[in-house]
């Protein structure tokens, strides 16, 4: 096994190797040119969806106000993890600790971001259906602005937290990363020191930004339905549906995925179960949120259609 390069005052090592999503070599480049195109369209959903958003007034609402926040976080934290997963499949992936550290920085950041956004929306939702005659007193700009703000403070405290907490072990018996990225359980089966300090904040870290909004959108969805199921027009009904119809599937995917790496009944699971449900929050629902968001959406529809016209009118 290649041992890492170990200062010698503190036998601490000073970077890491990141064995990535597979060691098949038959697999390596049919992977890489896979993840480039989810990347490259990625960040192409990613980026339109926010030039739509900013370029249309009508889409100036706060159900907008979130996509446009949760297109940015998708943005970030896809560029933070991708790039560096496509190096892995051409070459031996060596990331220094600090870099390491600065990936798992801004990765739990944006994740946490993401879990706050998607609460948001999912409280959004509930104004507009079950309170609409209150609903822009209770989702005005203020409203809004402070729920991102707090979402994006939540991130940070979150991130720092998973981050001084890796600092502070020792990473001794190797170098080498069963993982694309430096996430926090590979990490911590490096580490030669304790670990009890990690494994605490990531109970409260993760139970905060996992456990507090999945309950927080279930209590959402619960009072919507049931405040859908007393609509007696049947058009009112599949209309009330349609609207909250993209938001819980982005909020399965994501949730779902994410869960099942910090909430699996055993700890000692299969790694390669753990990688691909990583890719998939990490990578995968990045890519699908501009199309879950646009392709039954009218809004963004007529405001693509609007925006191509005012592109072609110029030509």
């Amino acid at each position: 096994m290649t041992q890492g390069v170990v200062s010698e005052n503190n036998s601490s090592v000073k970077e890491f190797i990141l064995l990535g999503l597979t060691q098949q070599p038959e697999l390596q480049l049919p992977l890489f040119f896979l993840f480039l195109g989810i990347y490259v369209v990625s960040m192409v959903g990613n980026l339109g969806l926010i030039v739509l958003i900013v370029l249309n007034p009508h889409l100036h609402t706060p159900m907008y106000y979130f996509l446009f926040n949760l297109s940015f976080t998708d943005l970030c934290y896809s560029s933070v993890i991708t790039p560096k997963m496509l190096v892995g499949f051409v070459k031996q992936n060596i990331i220094s600790h600090a870099e390491c550290m600065t990936q798992l920085f801004f990765f739990a950041f944006f994740v946490i971001d993401e879990c706050c956004i998607l609460t948001a929306m999912a409280y959004d939702r509930y104004a507009a259906i079950c309170k609409p005659l209150l609903y822009k007193v209770i989702m005005s700009h203020q409203v809004c602005f402070m729920l991102m703000v707090g979402g994006y403070t939540v991130g940070f405290v979150g991130a720092i937290a998973h981050t001084v907490s890796m600092l502070r072990l020792t990473f001794c018996d190797g170098n080498i990363i069963n993982h694309y990225m430096c996430d926090i359980p590979p990490l911590l089966k490096l580490s030669c020191t304790s670990t009890s300090i990690n494994e605490l904040v990531v109970f409260i870290v993760v139970g905060v930004s996992i456990i507090v909004p999945s309950v927080t959108v279930s209590v959402s969805y619960t009072l919507i339905l049931s405040n859908i199921l007393r609509i007696h027009s049947t058009k009112g009904r599949s209309k009330a549906l349609s609207t909250c119809s993209s938001h819980m599937i982005a909020v399965s995917l994501f949730f779902g995925s994410s869960s099942f790496i910090y909430f699996k009944s055993s700890p000692v699971g299969s790694v390669d179960q753990d990688k691909i449900s990583t890719v998939f929050y990490t990578v995968v629902v990045p890519m699908m949120n501009p199309f879950i968001y646009s392709l039954r959406n009218k809004d963004v529809q007529i405001a693509l259609s609007k925006t191509l016209k005012k592109k072609s009118s110029l030509e």
